[in-house]
């Protein structure tokens, strides 16, 4: 599974690290993603979402059929 947000479409970013000695390694910074199950009334079934915490708490916000309808606008398939 990638670290990638359905909702957010929040990817890994890629930088430096930087040791003692000052040498530069390659690594990723990956979003703190959570798979995690909603309850869809409208079509009366539970979602599975991968989801960054940023994205959960904004579920929380407007609620889950305003974010289903905002990943589907995205074109990714619930």
């Amino acid at each position: 599974m990638s670290a990638h947000c359905q909702l957010t479409g929040s990817k890994p970013g890629f930088g430096n690290q930087i040791s003692h000695s000052h040498r530069r390694t390659s690594r990723r910074f990956d979003p703190n993603v959570q798979r995690k199950r909603y309850w869809l009334p409208s079509e009366g079934r539970y979602v599975r979402l991968t989801l960054s915490t940023k994205a959960i708490r904004r579920i929380d916000t407007i609620g889950i059929e305003a974010a289903v309808a905002r990943i589907r606008a995205r074109g990714v398939k619930v």
